[in-house]
């Protein structure tokens, strides 16, 4: 059982014994690397490479869409570039991981579904904007080896959601005019403002804030002077307030589900030092806690209260109703199309969906990413999806195993991207603002970093032989 798991996460692949022997690896990885040596250019390829990294983090939830696929074109060309520079006869860190695999399969997918689309050219130019997301991880994946660097874009990304989230608070104190209809009309919360600060929807910014909500957690334990730690502090309840005020029902579902992971992972971390004692009352000790705060929240702050009960008033709520609605269709175009789906991305599906539709109840998606994976690449995609989340999360498990018996405190933003893509995976269940960039590239970032933590089983230590190692200093 234990070979047939190990083979299924491709946990024990050989992937340097193939790499050496491929040839198509061979063809386009460091062809160019005898220009390397005479171009400063590539010589801090590392660096500049996390520069476009940063930009793209600083502007995604403050610009407009097209800027942003403008940077994840230049992600796209950067890392062709040092691909095919690079210095293949020094390489000693793997650079092509399980991970790198399975995405690639997805994406192989993704291609099929567009191939066999009755939207072809639709899906066509969402195929090609799902394509530039690919470089962005395999560029994440290889920055983020050098652990100085991964902090900084991590500590990068986190100033910037407290500069949204102080906007987004801002609006709360002084009002902000609805962009759209986000609460019951019938409701008593009618007249309550729903932040959304510069991302102008609250579910959106609810879906930006997971991450940085969790990553401003683990902050607390991973940074190391008492002015760092009293930042992330600030930080977490800068960020946590601002996600609660969006009063988005599907992120406060994902920002539970996200800290009750953390909290499981950082007992798992720490339960080696803990007297039987401590292991066995700490978790009932924080849980109940947990339960108490949740129970009052929802006793005496009316907002909070109104908001959690709509979630069980079924079609009684008008959000509720025009899920349920768009969901029915959704479930007849996957029976229409189980195998493969209609194409990827939302210019296909609105060709597709009003066919099915019904009358009234216009969606540009399926408000579940897990429909929508269904809708856009059938089953054989659901399938590859869900691999891709056991091969990442086993590889996650993997490298916190052989960090905690090292004590290696970098592990603590391993532990964060977990915790937020299963926030953010659980927000999804409800919703599809996970397919916006500024939560997209946030996606491929936790699955960036996870992958940059990946040693091959054979390699005991991790090391880290990049020269700029030491050029960005937090």
């Amino acid at each position: 059982m234990n070979l047939a798991w190990q083979r299924f996460t491709l946990s024990n692949l050989p992937l340097k014994a193939y790499l050496s022997t491929s040839l198509l690896h061979h063809i386009t990885v460091g062809f160019l690397s005898p220009c390397r040596q005479g171009s400063i250019l590539m010589l801090w390829g590392d660096p500049i490479a996390a520069i476009i990294l940063s930009t793209l983090y600083i502007i995604a939830p403050m610009t407009s869409t097209a800027l942003v696929g403008v940077l994840l074109g230049t992600c796209f060309l950067f890392w062709v570039l040092l691909t095919v520079s690079d210095d293949t006869s020094k390489q000693n860190t793997a650079t092509v991981t399980p991970i790198h695999l399975v995405v690639f399969l997805y994406w192989l997918i993704a291609a099929v579904a567009t191939a066999l689309s009755p939207a072809k050219q639709a899906a066509i130019k969402d195929l090609i904007t799902f394509s530039l997301y690919i470089p962005l991880f395999f560029l994440c994946a290889r920055v983020l080896l050098i652990s100085r660097i991964r902090s900084v874009i991590i500590t990068i990304f986190l100033h910037t959601s407290l500069f949204v989230s102080v906007y987004g608070i801002r609006q709360w104190f002084f009002g902000a005019p609805a962009l759209a209809t986000w609460v019951d009309p019938e409701s008593s919360l009618a007249k309550t403002t729903r932040v959304y600060s510069y991302l102008g929807n609250p579910n959106l910014l609810a879906g930006y804030l997971i991450a940085a909500v969790v990553l401003s957690a683990v902050a607390i334990f991973a940074w190391q002077t008492w002015f760092q730690k009293a930042l992330a502090v600030t930080m977490l309840v800068v960020n946590g307030s601002c996600l609660v005020l969006t009063f988005s029902r599907g992120a406060w579902i994902g920002l539970v589900a996200a800290l009750f992971a953390l909290l499981v992972l950082l007992y798992y971390w720490w339960s080696i030092r803990m007297p039987p004692a401590v292991q066995v009352w700490l978790p009932v000790i924080v849980i109940g806690a947990i339960a108490v705060l949740f129970t009052l929240a929802i006793a005496f702050v009316e907002p909070v209260r109104e908001r959690f009960f709509s979630i069980f008033a079924d079609r009684k709520d008008s959000s509720n109703n025009f899920r349920r609605n768009v969901w029915d269709a959704v479930f007849k175009m996957i029976r229409d199309r189980p195998v493969i789906g209609i194409g990827p991305g939302h210019n296909a599906f609105n060709k597709i969906y009003p066919l099915y539709q019904v009358p009234g109840y216009t969606a540009l998606s399926a408000y579940s990413i897990f429909l929508e994976t269904i809708v856009e690449t059938g089953f054989v995609g659901l399938a590859g999806f869900l691999w891709l989340l056991i091969v990442s999360f086993n590889v996650a498990a993997q490298q916190l195993r052989r960090l905690r018996a090292i004590e290696q405190k970098d592990a603590f933003w391993l532990m964060g991207a977990i915790a937020a893509m299963i926030g953010m995976l659980a927000h999804g269940l409800v919703d599809t603002v996970w397919y916006r960039p500024s939560v997209h590239t946030l996606w491929w970032l936790m699955l960036g970093i996870i992958a940059s933590y990946w040693t091959p089983v054979r390699q005991n230590h991790p090391q880290d032989n990049s020269p700029y190692s030491e050029v960005a200093n937090f």
